[in-house]
């Protein structure tokens, strides 16, 4: 049936196909990643969780910049994609000229930021105060840009080698809106127990205009932690993968593929982190997401 639709690129979660009139159709997949793994077993109801939270801060932040998103109904998409396994694991966006840096906000003191403060106590170059803890929040959220490696990992790079790399209007634009974002995001989930540590936005220009693409302040593109297991000088567990991560850290595994298989109780304990975490952050039920 997707013959009428022409398949464009398949990522680690995401197909994604040409939809006709200058616009794209996203399939969010249940397909689960860790350490750059693929895993065997799908997730259930991830694909739909992450198109549903996704759906909900586009709308969100419609005041601050535009999208991208045009509809995550499969009424309003070709024929070619009426399939009764995409319901409500679809995005009909509009093609974008997307940036070639991750525009990526840190709030918090982790990952690989965490490494280049004990390393270097800077973080993408810049200076940080001397004395923090890992998991530690940052004085104010800052705008950390990563380069886009079609393979491998990406590389974290300077504010100014981001400007050398699409120009400092540009630059600016997108680390305005990004900061905006996150701490607007990340106010909000606060409020319902959940810390944003940091996350990954992905911005493009449709017409001239800077809009915000593919998934917004998902478990997937951002750090989620549980607020009542935040302690400065540790990592709290995370709201998505982490069942996964822990389950194959105590494997004999050397991180390369194929992945060993997952037991079901980690599978169905992984579906539950995300739905918890939607239903947490949207005050929504994910039984009546049908997109």
């Amino acid at each position: 049936m997707t013959d009428a639709l022409p398949h464009l690129y398949s990522g680690k979660v995401r197909d994604i196909y040409d939809a006709g009139d200058n616009r794209l159709l996203m399939v969010t997949s249940d397909r689960l990643s860790a350490f750059d793994v693929v895993m065997a077993e799908p997730i259930p109801d991830k694909g739909r969780v992450l198109t549903a939270m996704s759906a909900f801060w586009f709308e969100k932040f419609q005041g601050i910049v535009g999208s991208h998103l045009l509809s995550t109904s499969l009424d309003d998409c070709p024929p070619a994609a009426q399939r009764d396994e995409w319901q409500g694991r679809i995005m009909l966006c509009r093609k974008a000229e997307m940036l070639p840096i991750e525009c990526i906000v840190r709030g918090y003191l982790t990952g690989s930021a965490w490494k280049e403060y004990k390393a270097d106590g800077t973080m993408h170059g810049q200076q940080l105060p001397a004395g923090l803890l890992e998991s530690a929040q940052l004085p104010e959220p800052v705008f950390t840009p990563s380069t886009k490696a079609a393979e491998g990992h990406d590389e974290n790079i300077s504010f100014e080698a981001a400007v050398d790399l699409i120009g400092l209007d540009l630059a600016e634009r997108a680390r305005s809106v990004a900061l905006e974002l996150y701490t607007k995001g990340a106010e909000w989930a606060a409020a319902r127990g959940i810390l944003i540590a940091d996350t990954k936005f992905e911005l493009g220009l449709i017409d001239g205009e800077l809009v915000l693409c593919d998934e917004v302040l998902t478990p997937d593109s951002s750090r989620f932690w549980p607020a009542d297991a935040w302690t400065p000088g540790s990592t709290p567990p995370s709201f998505d993968k982490q069942p996964v991560r822990d389950y194959l850290d105590g494997l004999d595994w050397n991180k390369q593929p194929p992945a060993p298989p997952l037991p079901a109780e980690v599978v169905d304990t992984t579906s539950a982190r995300y739905i918890d975490a939607y239903e947490r952050i949207t005050g929504r039920s994910f039984s009546e997401w049908r997109g």
